[in-house]
């Protein structure tokens, strides 16, 4: 009896067909605001493939975001009914009426809907944010290079259950954020807020009037259910989204009448602190001399070298520079700090030189110079050291007054044979050591020069780029490439230095040919007129420079083990 049911069932159902009628679309609120999110839903009455809503015809009116797809099946007395739903998550681009046009699935067309979005600063809709960014970028007219801030701050007043905030976007530029995010209260026309702020360095390579695009902000939020019990109420999550305003941004080129580095900042100054304080100090004692370097408004990569020059009798010893970053009244302030050792050799009066680093002040638009003046510093003898002139010198006598010839005595040293049997067995045993190992087949040692002659990555992707005239991968391979060389350096003369800007480049080689190619490669995408870039200058500099590195390490003494 039961298999006859079952069987009943399954022809009834067999033969109940199934096909899609009537599509309808809507939306959760027909009055918006720019930049506010609205759900649009369309739904079908059937089974219908996820993939049959096409929302490109949106992208001209709206910010298109995440879709959701849902499919459910019901069954009452044996009638059965499927439904396929989509949620689209809208964002505004304009204020103004707006038409969502009508979409068709499978042959059925939904109806045109009609919105009004209202313009941010209009007060009829005020009251009816619950989630908003605003932006705030410290400066829109600056120079290529030149590093400002971008304040993000996320605004809601309704419970978030998830969401996530993505990172404002500007071609060709380099977009970092600083520090962790800052979670406050604020009270806007009367309506409490929670606030999470976010700040992000902007850098813009390239000169042009550009647009810096706004983070956007996806999420959910509880709102509370219709659907109620006796004993309990249900909470309902709905999908949201919402963009902050673009900033559009001036990026100013290079100034012509600048030639060498360039260091575009609001504030650039230079420090200096001797420890100990005094100006007078003595022979062979240490002086810390602490040089400190403040700019705002460029990054720690972009902070020059600082060097220092002392006059012969002083030796100078510095540490590894420390850097720093952080924000001060939204504005980026990087410092680089290094300390110097100051040894003297022998007592006497210096004079340091001056120190100075050329700037491009963004606030005055005018060529400065940051410089500590010269600096004289005495030297003092020090009785706890014997001059070395004085150490050398052999006693002497005194022949205008003789003294009383002392009584010689004689000393008798009794040899211990024992001892010189010892090292004559030793003596013996290190010739037959030597013996032994010079009769081995001499193999000369082929590392050093499989190490010298092995291509490095760095060296093959920068040589790709000159290939293809890709200026911007070509800067990026040069430090990579640099610093490469640096450390195969350090391991011949067990001397390292760090290499972190391009600057630093041209003092390390000391090659007037790389460093005339780096110049026009910087000229071609930084300089005042840009222009296309050919990588054959470059690639021959690198090339001579790897061939004569190949030829001194080819020039290895062959030696035998004794």
């Amino acid at each position: 009896m039961v298999k006859v049911i079952i069987s009943l069932l399954a022809i009834l159902l067999s033969c109940h067909s199934y096909a899609l009628t009537k599509v309808s679309a809507s939306v959760d609120k027909s009055l918006t605001m720019a930049n506010e999110s609205i759900i649009l839903t369309i739904t079908a009455d059937d089974d219908v493939n996820a993939n049959a809503l096409d929302t490109s015809a949106l992208l001209t009116d709206f910010i298109v975001g995440r879709t959701s797809v849902s499919s459910q099946t019901s069954m009452i007395n044996f009638d059965t009914t499927r439904t396929t739903t989509w949620n689209t998550v809208l964002i505004p681009r304009s204020s103004g009426e707006l038409v969502i046009p009508a979409f068709d699935i499978n042959g059925f067309k939904t109806q045109i809907i009609t919105i009004n979005s209202l313009a941010a600063n209009e007060s009829a809709t005020s009251n009816q944010q619950d989630l908003f960014i605003t932006t705030q970028a410290s400066a829109t007219d600056l120079y290529v290079q030149q590093q400002i801030t971008l304040t993000v701050r996320l605004h809601f007043a309704a419970e978030l259950k998830r969401g996530s905030l993505s990172e404002p976007s500007l071609v060709s530029a380099n977009i970092l954020q600083i520090g962790k995010d800052q979670e406050s209260e604020s009270i806007i026309k009367g309506k409490r807020y929670r606030v999470i702020e976010r700040v992000y360095a902007i850098s813009p390579q390239k000169s042009g009037d550009m647009i810096l695009k706004a983070p956007i902000f996806s999420g959910e939020i509880i709102i509370a259910s219709a659907r109620r019990s006796n004993f309990l109420s249900f909470a309902d999550t709905k999908p949201v989204s919402v963009v902050g305003d673009d900033i559009a941004l001036t990026v100013n080129a290079i100034p012509a009448q600048v030639s060498g580095l360039w260091l575009p900042s609001e504030l650039f100054a230079l420090q200096q602190e001797f420890q100990p304080a005094p100006r007078k100090f003595k022979v062979g004692e240490p002086i810390t001399r602490t040089i400190t370097l403040t700019a705002v408004g460029l990054s720690e990569e972009q902070l020059p070298e600082i060097n220092m020059q002392v006059p012969q009798g002083l030796k100078v010893y510095p540490d590894q520079a420390k850097l720093h970053t952080g924000l001060n009244n939204e504005r980026l302030v990087s410092q680089k700090v290094v300390n110097f050792a100051i040894v003297a050799s022998k007592a006497g009066e210096y004079q340091l030189p001056e120190i100075s680093i050329p700037w491009w002040n963004t606030v005055t638009n005018k060529a400065e110079i940051a410089t500590i003046a010269g600096q004289k510093i005495i030297i003092l003898p020090n009785a706890d050291i014997v001059p070395s002139t004085m150490q050398q010198q052999p006693p002497r006598m005194n022949l205008e007054n003789p003294t009383t010839p002392k009584v010689v005595e004689n000393v008798i040293i009794q040899q211990n044979s024992f001892l010189q049997w010892l090292f004559l067995a030793l003596w013996l045993l290190t010739l037959l050591a030597w013996y032994i190992t010079a009769k081995r087949p001499f193999k000369p040692k082929q590392a050093n020069s499989e190490t010298n002659t092995k291509v490095n990555n760095a060296h093959l992707a920068i040589l790709a780029a000159c290939k293809k005239n890709n200026g911007e991968l070509a800067l990026a391979c040069l430090l990579p490439w640099a610093r490469y060389q640096s450390q195969q350096q350090s391991l011949d003369n067990n001397q390292s230095q760090v290499l972190t800007t391009l600057d630093s480049l041209h003092d390390y080689f000391n090659d007037p040919a790389l460093s005339n190619a780096i110049i026009e490669l910087q000229q071609s995408y930084y300089g005042k007129n840009p222009s296309a870039w050919s990588g054959n200058k470059l690639s021959l500099a690198i090339q001579a420079l790897n061939k004569s590195k190949l030829s001194k390490s080819s020039e290895v003494d062959i030696s035998i083990n004794p």
